[in-house]
């Protein structure tokens, strides 16, 4: 029961919301001895967005929300003359805070409440976390730069233009849908890639397993079995790097089908739980008998977004698309089944997609797209198996074997099991 008029209830709350992200922002601010303006100062200027949009709302006119901008830079100019002493320059981070705190104010006017506090936090994460962000920023490469950029080109500059159109044969492929599949593999193998630039290979075999798997657990798998042949003493962790790798690559792919086609998730879940929960298993047993991780390398992970290995995987796409298309309508379900086991052998998103895609095509029914799923993601898993037994040798096949068919062993149940 609110103990205000109820004309006034409103505006109370709105002011109260924007002195609420002035103080978070400002709290971030007041910590640091050299900021231009603190807590009072932000809390203020929040204030002072909120009333100069009511002010504007209320006859005003627009133009009053610019005359505030206007003042309180001519405000910023002004202490900043007055501090022209100061040998070593503090940067404009503060200001640019203070500019973006009245704006938020004005939001919270206009009814964005709940956005405009996302943002208040967003701004306040940015403020805080500065010498993490610099570190970060001077650890990059040209090569992890233009990874990011080469990701945004290929998720907003050519995303956009495809056009949303069904053609080709049995009107398999669409140029927007194939692509936004590109995106969403090369976003997922982006995320894991700069995450294994962050951590490096200090933190240990789990995360290097981790986003390995996001990465490429192929690379992950052919790297860490060519460095369990050289180097003997560091088998045993070479094979937990895989193992988690191999279980990262389900978590992957149902992260993808989640999105992709949400219907079959559940199945899915049930299918990939069935092979993840073992291959954890094995992976934290051997973890236990470990008692020198020793030095780690780093995966050789190319850039997962290049435009080439882009088009690549396009291309593979659908290629698969039209393929299973085709066998499927000649051959039935054996067709699809097929093309999942061959293709998924050294691409098992491409492989997972085009089911996917099919099934929401309702060309194919719900259990043969759970089941060409599975089917790509065991011949992924066997041809992994191949690159532990040839590169890694005997002695990584006696550590990571048990667990690797294990998964395949918990896949299979799963599908039994739906």
């Amino acid at each position: 029961m609110s103990f205000l008029a109820p004309e006034l209830a409103a505006p109370v709350e709105a002011f109260a919301s924007a002195l609420g992200i002035g103080l978070l922002i400002g709290l971030e601010r007041e910590r640091l001895p050299d900021s231009a303006a603190g807590l009072r100062t932000f809390s203020l200027v929040a204030l002072m967005g909120c009333l100069f949009a009511m002010l504007g709302e209320q006859g005003g006119g627009a133009w009053l929300l610019a005359v505030g901008l206007l003042v309180l830079a001519m405000a910023m100019v002004a202490s900043n003359f007055s501090s022209q002493n100061e040998e070593k320059y503090r940067g404009f981070t503060s200001e640019a805070a203070i500019i973006v705190t009245y704006g938020l104010g004005a939001a919270v006017w206009f009814g964005y409440t709940t956005l405009a506090v996302m943002l208040a936090i967003s701004t306040t994460v940015l403020l805080y976390f500065k010498a993490e962000l610099k570190q970060f920023s001077e650890r990059m490469t040209a090569k992890d730069i233009n990874s990011i950029l080469q990701f945004a080109v290929l998720s907003l500059v050519i995303l956009p233009i495809l056009p949303n159109t069904d053609f080709g044969p049995f009107d398999a492929i669409n140029p927007r849908q194939v692509w936004w599949m590109v995106v969403l593999i090369s976003g997922l193998a982006l995320s894991g890639y700069l995450a294994l630039r962050i951590i490096g290979a200090r933190h240990g075999a789990a995360l290097l397993g981790i986003f390995g798997g996001l990465a490429s657990s192929t690379a992950t798998t052919m790297m860490f079995s060519r460095h369990a042949a050289q180097h003997h003493h560091l088998v045993q962790m070479s094979a937990i790097v895989i193992l988690i790798a191999n279980v990262m690559v389900m978590i992957r792919i149902g992260i993808v089908a989640s999105l992709v086609a949400p219907s079959l998730i559940e199945p899915i879940t049930i299918i990939f739980a069935c092979g993840v929960i073992p291959g954890v298993s094995v992976a934290v047993y051997r973890w236990k008998q470990l008692s020198d991780a020793g030095d780690l390398p780093m995966p050789e992970v190319k850039n997962p977004t290049e435009l080439k290995t882009a088009l690549s995987f396009g291309l593979i796409y659908a290629l698969v698309l039209v393929t299973a298309a085709w066998l499927q309508n000649i051959a039935g379900n054996s067709g699809l089944y097929i093309v999942a086991l061959v293709s998924g052998l050294t691409d098992a998103d491409a492989s997972v997609l085009s089911s996917l895609r099919m099934f929401n095509l309702d060309r194919v029914t719900f259990h043969d797209a759970v089941v060409a799923v599975t089917l790509a993601l065991l011949a992924n898993l066997m041809f992994k198996i191949g690159l532990v037994v040839s590169i890694g040798g005997s002695l990584l096949a006696r550590h990571a074997l048990f667990g690797l068919i294990m998964i395949g062993l918990g896949m299979g149940l799963g599908l039994v099991l739906i």
